[in-house]
Parts: C-alpha cells; sequence; structure tokens
C-alpha cells in the first residue's frame, strides 16, 4: 500500500558514484484496454462494488464482535486465529474474482514459495492495486488468513474497511518517522507469538510508481552519487529496517517479490469491471534471514542492491515478456473458490434477513457493533486478555 513501511525515513546511501546523465524513463505499454467496457461488465461491477462492502458489513458487525473481544478476553491467540479465519474466507473472493471470473492469468517465477509461518515480504510498487495481487500467493501458500500490510493512515477513513484494519492488526503509520517508529516497534512486538503466522508485506519505495516520481527520484540518485533506476523507484530504509530488526528473531525467510503486468497498467476499477490486467506476473527471491547484515548502514546498501537487481529483473521483463523459471505455482482449484463464495454469499444472505426481517433486537445489535467497531477503529483500542488460560504445549517453531 502507499503508506507501507517503506515510506518511513530517508532514501538508502550508497557508496558507487554515478555520473549525473538526464533521467531515463522506462518504457511501459499502457495501451488500450485488454478488454472492452460493455454494458454487461459495467453491471458487473455495480454488484460487485455492492457485494463486497454487504459481506464484510454484515461478517464484521455479527462475528467481529465475538472473536476480537470475548474471545480475546481469554486469548489472543484464538482471536486472532478466529478473527483471521473470516477474515480470510472474505479475503478469498478477491483471488476468485482476479483469476476465474475477470479471467487474468497469474504468472509465478523464480523461487517456489514454501508455506512458512513467519516471512517479511518486499516488492516493488508499481501500481495502486500491487499489494492486492499477493492476495494470489498468499492464498495458495494457505497464508492467505496471515498476511498484514502497513498502510497510510488515511486510508484508516474507508468506512467498513477500515474495521477490518484494525480488527486484522494492520499498521496505520502517518509518514512522520518520530511518530511511526514507535508505532510500528510497539505494533510489531504485539504480532511476534510463535503461534500466530504472520506474512508482513512492505513496499519500501513509499508510494507507486508513475513518470513524474521516477524523474524525481533518478534526479535525487544523480545527486547523491546513487544508481539511477529506470522501472523502480529509490528505495527507503527506515521502515523496512525496523520491520527487519524487530522480527529478526522470529522471521523464518524473507522474500522478495517483483511484480510486473501485460500489457497495461490495472487501476482497482480495471479489476472491478474486470477490463485489465491481461496478466499478472510475480517473481520471487527467498532470502535466509542470515545473509541479511544487521548495521542499518549495510542494511541500506543491500536493500538498494535488491532494487538494482529488480531494475535489471524489469528490465528484462520488458524485452522478453516474462520472467526468468516461470511456472512456480499451480493454479487456483476452482472449486474451493466457488465453495468459499457460496459460504460467504450465503452467510451474508442468512445475516442479512435476520436484520431486515425479523426482530427488532437483531437491527439494535448491528447499531451497537457497529458503533463499538466505529470507535475501537477511532481510538485505536484492542482489548487485552484478561484471563490467563493455562498453555496446553510450547509451539515448535518450525526451521527454515
Amino acid at each position: 500500500m502507499n503508506g507501507s513501511a517503506g515510506s518511513q525515513g530517508n532514501h538508502v546511501n550508497g557508496k558507487q558514484v554515478q555520473s549525473a546523465d538526464p533521467p531515463i524513463l522506462s518504457v511501459f505499454n499502457n495501451g488500450p484496454r485488454h478488454r472492452p467496457l460493455t454494458a454487461l461488465r459495467r453491471c458487473r461491477g455495480v454488484l460487485c462494488l455492492v457485494i463486497m462492502p454487504l459481506t464484510a458489513f454484515m461478517m464484521m458487525v455479527y462475528l467481529a464482535p465475538v472473536t476480537t473481544f470475548v474471545v480475546r478476553l481469554f486469548s489472543v491467540h484464538y482471536s486472532r486465529k478466529w478473527t483471521c479465519f473470516l477474515f480470510g474466507m472474505w479475503l478469498a473472493m478477491f483471488p476468485f474474482l482476479f483469476e476465474k471470473i475477470n479471467r487474468t492469468r497469474f504468472v509465478f517465477s523464480g523461487e517456489k514459495v514454501p508455506p512458512k509461518e513467519c516471512v517479511l515480504l518486499f516488492a516493488n510498487h508499481r501500481t495502486e492495486v500491487d499489494w492486492m495481487y499477493l492476495w494470489d500467493l498468499a492464498l495458495r501458500k494457505g497464508r492467505l488468513q496471515s498476511i498484514k500490510y502497513i498502510l497510510k493512515k488515511s486510508l484508516m477513513k474507508l468506512p467498513i474497511f477500515n474495521w477490518a484494519f484494525h480488527i486484522i492488526e494492520f499498521i496505520p503509520v502517518e509518514r512522520n518517522w518520530e511518530i511511526d517508529e514507535p508505532l510500528i516497534r510497539r505494533k510489531l512486538t504485539g504480532l511476534k507469538n510463535p503461534k500466530d503466522p504472520l506474512w508482513l508485506a512492505v513496499f519500501p519505495e513509499g508510494t507507486d510508481y508513475s513518470e513524474k516520481k521516477c524523474i524525481k527520484s533518478q534526479e535525487y540518485a544523480a545527486e547523491h552519487g546513487l544508481p539511477i533506476l529506470k522501472n523502480v523507484l529509490l528505495p527507503k530504509i527506515k521502515g523496512f529496517n525496523c520491520c527487519l530488526q524487530e522480527l529478526r528473531s522470529n522471521l523464518d525467510a524473507v522474500y522478495d517479490i517483483t511484480i510486473a503486468y501485460k500489457h497495461r497498467l490495472p487501476t482497482f476499477m480495471d479489476n472491478v469491471y474486470g477490463v485489465d490486467p491481461s496478466e499478472v506476473h510475480i517473481h520471487t527471491e527467498i532470502i535466509q534471514v542470515s545473509d541479511i547484515p544487521v548495521p542499518e548502514d549495510e542494511v541500506s546498501d543491500w536493500l538498494m542492491e535488491r532494487f538494482r537487481l529488480k531494475d535489471d529483473l524489469l528490465s528484462e521483463f520488458l524485452k522478453l515478456g516474462h520472467f526468468p523459471n516461470e511456472g512456480t505455482e499451480e493454479e487456483m482449484s476452482t472449486l474451493k473458490c466457488v465453495a468459499n463464495f457460496v459460504a460467504v454469499i450465503g452467510m451474508t444472505c442468512v445475516l442479512s434477513y435476520l436484520t431486515l426481517f425479523t426482530s427488532v433486537w437483531f437491527r439494535i445489535f448491528v447499531v451497537c457493533s457497529a458503533s463499538f467497531l466505529t470507535f475501537a477503529t477511532l481510538y485505536g483500542v484492542h482489548v487485552p486478555q484478561l484471563v490467563v488460560v493455562p498453555e496446553a504445549g510450547a509451539h515448535a517453531k518450525k526451521s527454515s
């Protein structure tokens, strides 16, 4: 997301001196839509814009107070587990929309991703919807319910979805490092329970790519002796390094993900209407934590080198139309996608019927629940565990 951890702090420091050549822009094909925007696609898009918020609203107002308040009084672990399970059911409708309804082709390449429990993912940020396509990878690995983002605080103003961002414990930042650093550290400390799987996704560029931003990034690089990148922006270090420091002892691996598109860069509404993208290419490199340096200045140089390699990889993609070593992940199961969709829609229909056509107490409950979720989100309230429950046994953390 645009306000990821990578948006915090200053640009990384480079040691290699670069000549101050004029900025070079990458040539991305952003031509006509892959599919025409027909009347049928418009109607389907409107239906999608109704279904997604409605299903989210009904599931949260009826179930979230139970899983995030009542259960959390007894166990933070089980509260997160059940909340994230329900969140994962709802979130799985997006990969279903992308791949099975819109017929967008997803091509995975690089290294085959194992379903690790605690992972730090960092990716390039080409468009406003890059972060959504990580769900397609997470779903295949059984970690959709475990993925979390660091997002800009302005997104917490979105109705309904801000409730979800809060109860799933996404981390909102203000892009003021003095304020954001203690917040990120505090939130990550609370997420380090080895019993709770975590995929934390960050975008070190801090914002999505555009020609204007690319020129500004290249000018900065030329002035400060940094590599001049064509396909990505200069990464920023403080937020990424903070996440790495806090999670290092818990991490099973770090995933370096590079995302590219054919033949047009998608927007959110392109996905809603099903007109783009035609193909999403996701390339993954698995990095062992022991291979990443510890001092911040060395992490800075390491991250810069990773983005230089990303830049080269994207240049090759533009020439060849694909990343190396394709076909690392299997297709999603249509049957499982349809079954999940039916379950979510069926649950929404039942809850909607109870709310609109039965006892007034259901409507009172919805109002009270919505008020509680709004209050908790506005003031960042998470209920503490008050009842101590003996652990059944120590959790054996898998070795990477």
